[in-house]
């Protein structure tokens, strides 16, 4: 009995240990990277030599039309107000014109199937085939869309004619029993778009205000001087209308792009821009028009290398790939939504080890989890870079997940005052 009140002391006690072991083990971790660092000195001299590489590169504007390719493609261009209201007169004199014919309403409508997409290697983008089919009114199967199809036509020749924006969800509310759900109006908005040739900006309907921006950025915003250092923690709401932003200034170094929020405001309210002279910026998850516009405007405006930081999980990487490769959805205008060169700078799956990520930070991934990684195994545009290619195929193979937020376990401004300086300091991007 004696024996075995013993083994279960020793036991009780072994259990006790092994919570406080943990933390000393992740304390020491987190102790020798940041022991590593060298002075904020150094570290800036490498980020501006990724800076100067980034402004002596030459850029390369090469369109579809320069590339001789086998197939024919769409792609839209900005149009002036006067210009849609044009486009929209023909579309519809020409539908009045098959009516008189004899051959029915119907619109010509360019498919936006997967099937009808390329990616295209040398500009790194996916683009649009010109393929259209024919959407008509005396179809069963197409008839309600024919119809909003039409009424979606009259609201943008209103808007047009009258030089006002309005957002997506005004636009839904204007005949909410024809649209019944607003993807069904946004999905015919980018059909419109693909159908006069020209971007969704053109047709001065907008998306809520959603990615916000801070740091070393000066801009103006429809007369306003914009400073993006004086916008506290929340930072500055990208405005949906980009081509009332001008005359960008800044003296910062590099672009970071954030997936998350969290992440953005602990940067933000580090000051992490002021320590090492960069932009910050987010769409708070799944990247939507503005942001993707602001971040190319930036890149292009200012010349400054974009370092990316995700969650390292397939929809990371997915989101990653959207703002340099372009989404399927959206791929008829590409060429403006597209920021070529993203480096993936973290959290990559190679870290979890490398940086001791605790074991109850991690996330085994899901079945989804996994194919989706499988199926971005498959994409051109992960194949076509062997690093990107690796980490993806370790994250499949070890089947974990982790956020950034994984990275407070070692403390809440690790991410601001040791992970990022390290990545910076040994230019552990790809």
């Amino acid at each position: 009995m004696a024996e075995k009140r013993k083994r279960v002391a020793i036991e009780e006690e072994d259990e006790g240990e092994r919570p406080r072991e943990a933390p000393r083990q992740q304390g020491l971790a987190a102790l020798n990277f940041r022991k590593k660092l060298k002075s904020d000195a150094v570290i800036l001299a490498t980020i501006k030599a990724l800076c100067k590489a980034e402004q002596a590169a030459e850029v390369q504007n090469r369109s579809l039309a320069d590339l001789h390719l086998p197939h024919a493609f769409k792609e839209v261009a900005d149009l002036s107000p006067d210009s849609v209201v044009t486009e929209i007169e023909k579309c519809i004199l020409s539908v009045a014109k098959s009516i008189l014919a004899g051959h029915g309403f119907g619109f010509s409508v360019p498919s936006r199937s997967g099937a009808n997409q390329l990616y295209v290697p040398e500009l790194d983008r996916i683009v649009l085939k010109d393929k259209s089919s024919m959407r008509e009114f005396a179809n069963s199967s197409s008839v309600r869309k024919t119809a909003i199809t039409t009424r979606i036509l009259q609201l943008i020749h209103q808007l047009c004619i009258k030089q006002i924006h309005v957002t997506k969800r005004d636009l839904f509310y204007t005949d909410v029993k024809l649209f019944q759900d607003q993807g069904q109006s946004d999905a015919v908005l980018d059909d419109v778009s693909c159908m006069l040739g020209c971007t969704r900006s053109s047709l001065n309907v907008v998306a809520s205000e959603k990615g916000v921006v801070v740091g070393r950025l000066i801009f103006t915003e429809d007369g306003d001087r914009i400073d993006c250092t004086k916008m506290g923690v929340g930072g500055k709401a990208i405005p949906p209308n980009i081509d009332k932003v001008r005359d960008m200034e800044s003296d910062a170094l590099f672009i970071l792009l954030v997936e998350k929020d969290a992440a953005f405001m602990r940067l933000a309210e580090d000051r992490f821009y002021n320590r090492f002279p960069c932009v910050i910026i987010t769409a708070k998850g799944q990247p939507d028009v503005a942001t993707r516009l602001f971040l190319r405007k930036m890149k292009t405006d200012l010349k400054l290398p974009v370092l990316g930081l995700v969650d390292s999980d397939p929809y990371g990487l997915k989101i990653l790939s959207v703002y340099m490769s372009g989404s399927k959805n959206m791929s008829y205008d590409s060429y403006n939504l597209t920021t070529p060169d993203i480096k993936w700078l973290g959290v990559r799956p190679s870290d979890l080890n490398k940086y001791k990520i605790p074991e109850q930070c991690r996330l085994p991934m899901t079945d989804q989890d996994i194919k989706t990684g499988k199926d971005l195994l498959e994409e051109d545009f992960i194949k076509k870079d062997q690093n990107w290619y690796a980490e993806l195929e370790l994250m499949v193979k070890t089947k974990e997940k982790a956020e950034i937020q994984a990275l407070s376990s070692f403390g809440f401004q690790y991410l601001s005052e040791v992970y990022l300086p390290t990545k910076l300091q040994e230019k552990d991007w790809i």
